[in-house]
């Protein structure tokens, strides 16, 4: 069986979790066919018709690495929404229109070899990105980052845009060192990845979401999800890590704009995704009066991370290009609330 089979196959079965919450949370504005998409398919004569579909109307070929991750499943499933035929391997790129790097290792742990784990992270991304340009057919890279290679800095910026990076020597501070190794990683891939494709005119643009939130396909549950439901959950270590200002953004929308930055031929350079923000006091407001079944922990066990200010994130470029954010914090702890139910995690 192709990985492309095997890619479809893993969806058709996990994507019913996530049916009936799509079917009831409907975007604020646009359409709700997502669901009526994902009905189509499952409901389709089998992977073989499906192929036959796809092979008809596909955009062509696309890689998303780490296809088992929280993200990148999602996008994989969006991928066969709009007609693309996807890889998730990168043992070859062959014949691939554009590659969306969404894999990074998260277990990072011994601070003896911690260096060591980064830099394998770095060349990890150049050796993807170096397949990429090996190809010949590969129009385009898409390269997940993440907030943290915005806001860990002493500038005490109130707002943040595109323009901004991380410090190394105050990332360096962060506790525990697992955490300061994953911020620190992050940042250097993206900077080594922008440096790379100006050097060999690699077209690479980079999306860096907040924290993600949402539904999930996986049957487990999802570690960028930890800090996000921790309150929901009553996890008092986990729900001491919100910041004084946190920025949000619907797994979809992440998605969305993957897709949407392949496809925008006057894309370049790095793009903000973050949809909402809300402090610790407003979303434990928010929380407590949406679900009171639930014992949310008191703000006032909450603190910021690290005592180090955490910005507001500006998408400003990425709607000024025409994106559009379709959820808000309701959809967000809604749907993820309802996966974990249907899961047996909650």
């Amino acid at each position: 069986m192709t990985d492309e089979l095997l890619v479809l196959f893993f969806f058709f079965s996990q994507v019913l979790h996530c049916l009936q919450i799509l079917q009831s949370r409907r975007p604020k504005t646009g359409t709700s066919t997502q669901s009526q998409i994902i009905c189509s398919i499952c409901s389709s004569r089998g992977i073989t018709k499906e192929r036959e579909m796809e092979v008809n109307d596909r955009k062509g070929m696309v890689c998303v690495t780490g296809g088992t991750g929280y993200l990148a499943s999602w996008l994989i499933m969006k991928l066969l929404q709009h007609g693309y035929s996807v890889n998730a391997t990168i043992r070859s790129t062959q014949g691939c229109v554009g590659v969306f790097h969404i894999a990074h290792p998260m277990n990072f742990g011994d601070e003896e070899i911690e260096d060591k784990k980064i830099r394998r992270t770095v060349d990890g991304t150049l050796g993807v990105l170096q397949e990429c340009l090996n190809s010949k057919t590969v129009k385009r890279v898409v390269y997940t980052s993440s907030r943290t290679a915005l806001v860990f800095n002493d500038k005490g910026l109130d707002i943040v845009n595109e323009s901004s990076w991380s410090d190394i020597h105050v990332m360096k501070t962060l506790k525990p060192i697992s955490a300061a190794s994953y911020v620190i990683s992050k940042t250097l891939a993206e900077k080594a990845a922008l440096e790379f494709a100006e050097k060999h005119g690699l077209d690479l643009i980079t999306v860096i979401p907040s924290w993600i939130h949402g539904p999930f396909l996986s049957t487990h549950f999802p570690e960028p999800l930890r800090s996000a439901m921790a309150m929901i959950y009553g996890n008092q270590e986990n729900c001491m890590k919100y910041p004084s200002l946190t920025p949000f953004v619907h797994v979809d929308d992440v998605a969305s704009a993957h897709i949407f930055l392949l496809e925008n031929s006057k894309a370049q350079g790095r793009y903000i995704c973050s949809a909402v923000e809300v402090t610790p006091d407003e979303l434990f407001k928010f929380l407590s009066a949406r679900y009171p079944e639930y014992r949310i922990p008191n703000v006032d066990s909450l603190r910021e991370i690290g005592g180090i200010k955490h910005p507001s994130l500006s998408s400003k470029k990425l709607l000024e290009a025409g994106f559009n954010y379709k959820y808000g914090l309701e959809e967000m702890f809604d749907g993820a609330i309802e996966c974990c139910k249907q899961k047996g995690l909650l």
